[in-house]
């Protein structure tokens, strides 16, 4: 059944009514009514249209940003923001869209569970499912951090291409956080990589979808120790031969794992070869078949989060050649981006959570990477999506 309900910044945010409480395979949605009197458990209390106190030129941070192309070329972006130039109880999340190819954007949504606290709302994450959905990700916590007390939302719509589409109730999927992208098997399956960060043994989690996305079940998940943990904010994928390998952020940069059961067991992380900080990056299999890496530096020295790369493996992530440079500067961090069928590769990111306040984007192919030099048509860096500003 489909409603529109007035959000309080007084415009009508079209959803289509569920009931209030779902089990998803062992993966249990919250159910609002019970959740009432913890913030971080019941819908935001404000989804809908930017308020005055959204505005960009009231933001003291902003990045963490993600990104999803819709079918037919509408860009989406998500990230979160705040009135303090911190990661705190103000923090709220930020929609944009841009139809004419990310020359141009306009912030259509925020999700703030209640303004100045307890409750926040962080680490976003957008993608396009196989079958042309949107899925809008964040997660909701209050301070006191407790682990059960943070979990993953979820917004969706089947009209991804439209300037102001109609999004489905928003909805707990469980406890944790995912801070990067889904990916969907060769099986069919949908895979969800969320963390369960806060002292939690097999914190980076594997949770996946049978049905396109109506029930969710956690396969696996691969223990990461709490002398290294440090976020998770892991990625899968998968290889030709079928196993699947995960990339783990931890204290001392990446930690990798792979699983040759789908996912059930992980053997215990170990260093990864690719050397990094402590810090996210991006990793995504393209239309070629080839590997997309992008981060900090050089595939084999660790630096600080500066210099994001882009770099092209052929032989499943043995070895890693090319080197696009997309921006050498200090406080360039957290890419996420997305393939389209024509080939071209954008990925997003932050520069300056606290000073420059900007989010960005970088366009190019796979042979600008190899090349390690703009060639294309479609070769652009650092356009801009949004910058923030507070006197």
């Amino acid at each position: 059944m489909k409603a529109a309900v007035r959000v309080r910044s007084g415009v009508f945010l079209v959803v289509t009514v569920l009931p209030a409480a779902v089990v998803l395979g062992d993966f249990v949605v919250a159910d609002p009514g019970t959740a009432a009197d913890t913030p971080s458990l019941a819908p935001p209390k404000h989804l809908g249209s930017p308020r005055p106190e959204h505005a960009p030129t009231n933001r003291a941070f902003q990045g963490i940003p993600s990104l999803a192309v819709a079918p037919r070329g509408r860009f989406w972006a998500t990230w979160y923001a705040g009135v303090t130039p911190a990661e705190d109880q103000n923090n709220y999340v930020v929609l944009a869209t841009s139809g004419d190819g990310g020359k141009s954007w306009q912030e259509v949504l925020t999700v703030d569970p209640d303004g100045p606290g307890p409750a926040r709302a962080f680490d976003p994450e957008l993608w396009v499912s196989p079958d042309g959905r949107l899925f809008f990700f964040w997660a909701q916590m209050d301070r006191t951090r407790r682990d059960t007390q943070l979990g993953v939302w979820l917004l969706e719509t089947t009209e991804p291409d439209a300037a102001q589409p109609t999004w489905l109730q928003p909805r707990r999927l469980g406890d944790g956080v995912m801070m990067c992208k889904p990916i969907t098997l060769s099986t069919g399956e949908w895979v969800l990589p969320i963390s369960r960060w806060r002292d939690h043994d097999h914190s980076a989690q594997m949770v996946v979808s049978r049905d396109r996305g109506k029930t969710w079940t956690v396969r696996g998940g691969c223990n990461v120790p709490r002398a290294v943990r440090n976020y998770d904010e892991h990625m899968i994928v998968e290889r030709r031969d079928g196993s699947l390998w995960m990339l783990v952020r931890t204290s001392y940069g990446i930690g990798e794992s792979v699983s040759t059961d789908r996912g059930k067991t992980w053997p215990e992380l170990k260093p990864s070869p690719i050397a990094h900080p402590a810090a996210r990056f991006f990793i995504s299999r393209l239309i070629s078949g080839n590997l997309l890496l992008v981060k900090h530096g050089p595939v084999d020295k660790k630096t600080v989060r500066s210099h994001l790369t882009a770099y092209i493996s052929n032989d499943e992530g043995k070895t890693w050649t090319g080197g696009l440079l997309l921006d050498e500067r200090t406080g360039v961090s957290y890419p996420d981006g997305q393939q389209t069928p024509d080939g071209a590769i954008r990925i997003i990111y932050d520069y300056s959570r606290t000073g420059d306040r900007t989010i960005l984007l970088a366009t190019f192919r796979e042979d600008d990477v190899a090349a390690g030099k703009g060639t294309s048509r479609e070769f652009q860096l650092r356009q801009l999506v949004s910058k923030g500003s507070k006197p």
